[in-house]
């Protein structure tokens, strides 16, 4: 309860803020609908309801504020909203046989998860080889770090398009590697960073034991530097796959995808259905946190076995 009790009372606290400002958000969207149904009737010769306030306009609709929490397509809809969203796209499709039914969220988070996974597989292998080089050689250091450090400077939104279009001209069918390419650049760099810190992180002590033993390069390497790196590495990993996904959804943006959360996101911004946004927004999150998660029990068990652990 020590550790649950802390985060359910943030969780609270932002669902009550959540709430509070559901009304200032929809209450133009609100009154409007009420004019048009006849329960509003707004005197000749007013404001226009565009140049008053959000604060004048509920003090002075008090009584159509709540129409702001029930709207079908509301500027900032409730939690309660967004998890019947979630419900109708996901459980409710399991519960008529039809789980991976393309209307429906599990679809969608599969093609996205296929990406991520092979963007974090081609960034965790980018990162590891190039953070072996950058120890090893004094010239990879002084060459490549300051490279990509650089790379992480450009806008991902400006890169995702220019990959894209590079893709299809070297001959690149569909939409899955260049998503992974997105994906790999941006779980590169910490994945990078962390080892590096991991590989470095013996002591000159340790080091010099080894040479007393004659050991090679290869055996300090195997045997003290990447048994050291592991828990840097997870932690790295941990940031990685989440920055992947988010790699992967913004690559579905540009592409004029049909399937993914990101084409969720893009279809429900062009139809007005800010329901649908909400919903794959927070598949994406639950789809991050299920991805770290598995990642840090990975991780225990590794770290347990290896004796670093209890």
């Amino acid at each position: 309860m020590r550790s649950v009790l802390p985060v359910l009372t943030v969780l609270a606290v932002i669902v009550g803020i959540w709430y509070l400002a559901v009304a200032p958000m929809n209450v133009r969207v609100a009154l409007d609908q009420a004019e048009r149904a006849g329960e509003l009737v707004v005197p000749e010769g007013s404001v226009p309801r565009r140049e008053v306030s959000v604060w004048q306009l509920m003090l002075n609709n008090s009584e159509h504020v709540g129409l702001g929490y029930v709207l079908d397509r509301p500027r900032l809809p409730t939690p309660a909203q967004v998890g019947q969203e979630l419900w109708k796209t996901t459980g409710a499709m399991i519960a008529k046989g039809r789980p991976w039914s393309k209307r429906g969220l599990i679809y969608h988070g599969w093609i996205t998860l296929q990406s991520t996974l092979w963007g974090f597989a081609l960034g965790t292998l980018l990162g590891i080889l190039g953070a072996v080089a950058i120890v090893y050689s004094r010239t990879a250091q002084l060459s490549l770090m300051p490279w990509a450090i650089i790379s992480q400077t450009i806008p991902i939104v400006a890169l995702a398009p220019m990959i894209i279009v590079l893709s299809s001209q070297v001959g690149i069918e569909g939409r899955g590697v260049p998503k992974a390419i997105i994906s790999a650049y941006l779980c590169f760099f910490p994945v990078l960073v962390g080892m590096v810190k991991g590989l470095r992180a013996p002591e000159m002590s340790q080091l010099d034991l080894l040479r007393t033993y004659n050991a090679s390069g290869l055996q300090s390497f195997l045997r003290l530097r990447l048994p050291a790196s592991v828990p840097y590495l997870f932690t790295s990993l941990k940031v990685g796959i989440a920055a992947a996904l988010v790699g992967t959804i913004v690559g579905e943006l540009p592409t004029g995808a049909i399937s993914g959360l990101g084409a969720r996101i893009l279809i429900g911004d062009q139809f007005g259905t800010p329901l649908a946004i909400w919903s794959a927004l927070f598949a994406a999150a639950v789809l991050a946190g299920a991805l770290v998660t598995l990642l840090d029990a990975i991780q225990r068990v590794t770290l347990k076995r290896m004796g670093m652990a209890t």
